[in-house]
């Protein structure tokens, strides 16, 4: 019997449980845990680790999963190269649903660096105020540099400030053009700093800064394995029924 594991946290996985849901396909949505309300979905779920490697693979054979679906956002990168080892090591077949990166356009002031170390050091120099897009998970590097101002948009309300000197904003996207140009000109936006997340729910604020003629550091995505890569939910469908699985059943 099929059981699907999605491997979830990004808008477009809830797109894809979404469409498992419509087939009858047994499915599992794992979430990492990071986020404290997580949207619910309409197949079972899971949050938290797996354990590393090791871990996911006793989770794959213990609960039977015959496909994986990797949908976590283009960042998480521990967790697509536990994916890509587990499955390679019991043979469970693997695919990437992802979002196209984002690519430089004319208008754009782009400054690219490989990681958030590079992004925290090229922040070095005088005051700014920065409207920090990078996630609550990578925050604590950016109080190396505590002499600017940061704008955070939060899914969760932080216990305290993460950074010394900060304006928290608690928010859930997909954000539009007409907010994110409000936003940036209501907190004087100097600098906008994000990860090349791709997709359209996040890409407002790479519009806004072009529309403010507002220079973006932009941090690249990591390397991954090679790996089979789709970009629409009901490309996944194609791929199962290629690989055997009876949609609808």
């Amino acid at each position: 019997m099929t059981h699907l594991l999605i491997l979830g946290g990004t808008t477009e996985a809830g797109e894809l449980a979404q469409t498992i849901a419509g087939t009858g396909i047994r499915a599992t949505y794992s979430y990492a845990g990071r986020v404290g309300t997580p949207r619910p979905q309409p197949v079972p779920t899971r949050s938290g680790g797996f354990g590393g490697v090791a871990g996911l693979v006793r989770y794959l054979r213990d609960a039977q999963v015959t496909h994986v679906v990797d949908a976590t956002h283009p960042f998480a990168a521990r967790m697509s190269r536990n994916a890509h080892a587990a499955c390679a090591e019991t043979g469970v077949p693997l695919v990437a649903l992802t979002r196209p990166p984002w690519t430089e356009g004319s208008g754009d002031r782009w400054t690219h660096v490989p990681d958030i170390d590079a992004a925290v050091a090229a922040l070095s120099g005088p005051v700014r105020r920065v409207f920090l897009a990078v996630g609550r998970v990578h925050l604590d590097a950016f109080a190396a540099q505590p002499q600017h101002h940061y704008l955070l948009r939060l899914v969760d309300d932080p216990d305290a400030p993460p950074l010394p000197d900060c304006t928290v904003i608690v928010d859930r996207g997909p954000f539009d053009l007409a907010q994110d140009t409000a936003l940036l000109r209501a907190h004087r936006i100097d600098l906008v700093v994000s990860k090349n997340s791709g997709g359209s729910g996040a890409r407002s604020k790479i519009d806004a800064a072009r529309a403010l003629d507002l220079p973006v550091l932009i941090i690249d995505r990591p390397e991954l394995p090679e790996r089979t890569e789709l970009h629409e939910p009901e490309r996944i469908l194609d791929w199962l029924a290629h690989s055997g699985v009876n949609l609808g059943v």
